[in-house]
């Protein structure tokens, strides 16, 4: 479901298996795991890069059942679950993190994708949206927290949350949810390879680094039940 390699400090958290990348217990289990693992083998100037194969980065929850006797309401909310644990992972991560978007990231997709401190799309295809007003759901509590803190201005909120519109890259960047835009897959990646390799050379705490994020989303921490502590490394 994914898979993980490492170069120069800088982790690569590929998404793999189906095309859309469908959030499903199975799935964020694999991630939590991949997660779990990067942790483990971080250090002093560790950075992560998630990538995804394919056309979606993600298109969301995965709410088929094939249990006859869960409907698919209730898979929905073991979706939703679950995968608030992952997004929490996401923002305890002690290192930064960049979402390397090549693809469709749509609701929950979305929302994967900004628990990213940076998000760089391709403008020539790939769209950001928020399908949920369409499909008639309400926003769990975590997902609204989410865009509130970082979603950049007022109005991309109102037009992506209660229009459904679908944005592109340079449209994203206008409205102050990615870092920037790019030509191609592979200039996207570049791009991505590049920003990881300048924040490895700052060679920062991360335990200080996860400190500090989850201190600027009081909003989203208090969802998320996370608590933050003082620290003091000082290098002099």
């Amino acid at each position: 479901m994914c898979s993980v390699k490492k170069h120069d400090n800088i982790f690569y958290l590929t998404l793999t298996g189906d095309d859309q990348h469908l959030l499903n217990p199975t799935f964020i289990s694999s991630i939590r795991s991949s997660l779990s693992e990067i942790k483990s083998e971080s250090a002093p100037g560790s950075v992560l890069i998630t990538l995804a194969n394919g056309k979606y980065f993600s298109n969301g929850f995965d709410a088929k059942s094939n249990d006859h006797e869960v409907s698919s309401i209730d898979r929905l909310l073991e979706m939703v679950n679950l995968f608030k644990q992952l997004i929490t992972d996401f923002i305890s991560l002690p290192m930064p993190t960049i979402a390397c978007v090549t693809g469709h990231a749509a609701a929950a997709g979305l929302i994967l994708t900004i628990s990213h401190d940076y998000v760089l799309m391709r403008r020539d295809r790939g769209v950001l949206c928020m399908s949920e007003i369409d499909l008639g759901l309400t926003l769990p509590e975590y997902f609204v927290a989410m865009i509130r803190s970082k979603f950049g201005k007022p109005e991309a909120i109102r037009d992506v949350v209660l229009r459904g519109v679908k944005v592109n890259g340079d449209e994203a960047v206008s409205m102050g949810l990615v870092h920037s835009a790019h030509d191609s897959e592979q200039e996207v990646v570049e791009a991505s390879v590049s920003m990881g390799q300048e924040l490895v050379k700052r060679k920062w705490d991360g335990e200080v680094y996860g400190e500090i994020r989850k201190s600027l989303y009081p909003e989203l921490r208090k969802v998320l039940g996370l608590s933050t502590k003082d620290l003091a490394k000082i290098k002099f």
